[in-house]
């Protein structure tokens, strides 16, 4: 999962967000935002797909799984 937390991470600063817009935007809350980015806790399946789609990038891509989009 550390590959999420890199992933995530990087998007976020991409799209120019704090992770307190990126919370509002997709309805996560803000610390569980900061404990992926850590890697302190995983995201639900539900959670990977929601922001997958929120960045428009695949799901395989935020996991580290392949480096396309």
């Amino acid at each position: 999962m550390e590959d999420f937390a890199t992933r995530l991470k990087e998007l976020r600063i991409e799209k120019g967000l704090s992770q307190v817009q990126l919370s509002k935007a997709t309805g996560m809350s803000r610390s569980v935002i900061g404990y992926w980015e850590s890697g302190k806790k995983h995201p639900t399946s539900p959670a990977i797909i929601t922001l997958a789609k929120y960045f428009n990038v695949t799901t395989d891509y935020l996991l580290g799984v392949t480096d396309n989009y």
